[in-house]
């Protein structure tokens, strides 16, 4: 069997270390230096919907375990796994349960690893094979959907080279992604099975010229076989080649984001893509305050089938409100207005947005959205933090009026 160059990488970035004398390292450091991991998240979730379904009320703890081991000669690795169990009564709809007469709650129950990787690092990079979170830029096009129970990552491999201090190149092969949903239900859930299968190939350059500017071309190539963009559609009706320039900058509190895609199918998609994307977002930032405007486009586009500008690996609960309410973008796409911020209350943070959606194709007005969270470590208890979270969506022409409620205790050792 050929060798796959991209394995190599780490034995690439040693062999460019400086001639000169290092320190011995003992093989035990992966063991003395190390340290266990573990984070216990309890979550009430409350969702309340203008239609048929029943209120859903979920409890669940989310409880992670594992080891990140020390480094010897930059070689280091993790073991992580994950259990999530509900708590009372199971009067919601998680996906995977058969309780179709409640609304959802995509939190299923399961045991999981949720990384086992092997890292690399070197003072010109570092490369990082297996089970992995793997988080882009802003998390909108590659992210760890860290807000639910179940984080989603990912199997391959990822490369970074630094061959300048404002210059990164990153690489990432990516052959499977356990989902939000998993890891039960891979066949007969075409918009959210446990694992998505495929190859994809991404690219990312980034350079940081200054504060005020920082460059940042990318190409995400995702063969996504098995995930469909509707019930109904075909399997891999969401692979994707998106390419992409993004500008970012700050200076003296304020900062600023430009940002433009393009998407175009891939793969083993039947649909004819051309999607657009856009983003513009001010912000100014002092201490403990925060407040942003913005302005995001996913374009829609005409044809059979939803072709609109999908992001299906994102971190999407961060985009759009939190009501969730767009986690697959409508046919005839989505213009998002939006405005909020943040400022320091009674030793913690609170948090408020507002949403204005409406349709890219004709403009109709989607609806209007308030988000609203407070968090704060809980005091003489280390490393815990409580929070608690609102989300309410008003709809005009998509969806129906919902409500979402949160509380949430964390403890991370």
């Amino acid at each position: 069997m050929r060798a796959n160059p991209l394995l190599l990488c780490p034995l690439l970035l040693a062999s460019t270390a400086p001639a000169v004398a290092q320190p011995e390292e003992a093989l035990a450091n992966l063991l003395t230096q190390g340290k266990p991991i573990l984070d216990l998240r309890y979550r009430y979730e409350h969702v309340d919907q203008d239609n048929a379904l029943d209120h859903a009320n979920a409890q669940t703890l989310r409880t992670r375990a594992g080891f990140q081991s020390g480094s010897w000669y930059g070689f280091s690795g993790v073991l992580e796994v994950d259990n999530l169990n509900r708590i009372g009564d199971e009067r919601f709809n998680d996906t995977r349960n058969g309780r179709g007469n409640y609304s959802v709650v995509g939190d299923p129950d399961g045991t999981e690893i949720n990384q086992a990787l092997l890292r690399y690092d070197h003072a010109q990079g570092s490369a990082v094979a297996g089970r992995q979170r793997i988080e882009l830029d802003n998390q909108r096009f590659v992210g760890g959907v860290a807000w639910r129970q179940n984080e989603q990552t990912y199997d391959g491999f990822l490369g970074q080279l630094k061959p300048l201090d404002q210059l990164t190149l990153t690489y990432a092969y990516l052959d499977n992604i356990n989902t939000t949903f998993g890891p039960d239900g891979q066949h007969g859930y075409p918009t959210n099975p446990a694992n998505i299968e495929g190859h994809s190939h991404l690219f990312n350059v980034a350079y940081a010229w200054r504060p005020e500017l920082k460059v940042t071309a990318y190409s995400y190539l995702l063969g996504l076989d098995n995930l469909a963009v509707a019930p109904t559609a075909a399997p891999g009706s969401q692979s994707s080649r998106t390419s992409g320039v993004r500008l970012a900058g700050a200076r003296e509190g304020f900062s600023y984001t430009l940002e433009y895609a393009r998407q175009r199918d891939y793969g083993n998609n039947p649909l004819d893509l051309n999607g657009h994307y856009f983003l513009g977002e001010l912000g100014y930032q002092q201490g403990g305050y925060l407040a942003k405007v913005g302005y995001e486009v996913l374009g829609g586009e005409e044809g059979a089938g939803n072709r609109a500008f999908q992001t299906p690996l994102a971190t999407k609960h961060q985009f759009q409100g939190w009501a969730d309410l767009f986690l697959i973008t409508p046919a005839a796409g989505i213009r998002d207005s939006y405005v909020g911020g943040s400022v320091p209350l009674l030793g913690g943070s609170l948090q408020a947005w507002y949403h204005d959606f409406r349709a890219d194709q004709g403009g109709d007005s989607y609806g209007q959205e308030l988000d609203v969270a407070y968090s704060r470590p809980i005091p003489y208890v280390k490393n815990l933090v409580a929070m608690a979270k609102y989300a309410r969506y008003d709809a005009d022409e998509f969806a129906v009026d919902t409500d979402k409620f949160w509380v949430q205790m964390q403890y991370r050792y």
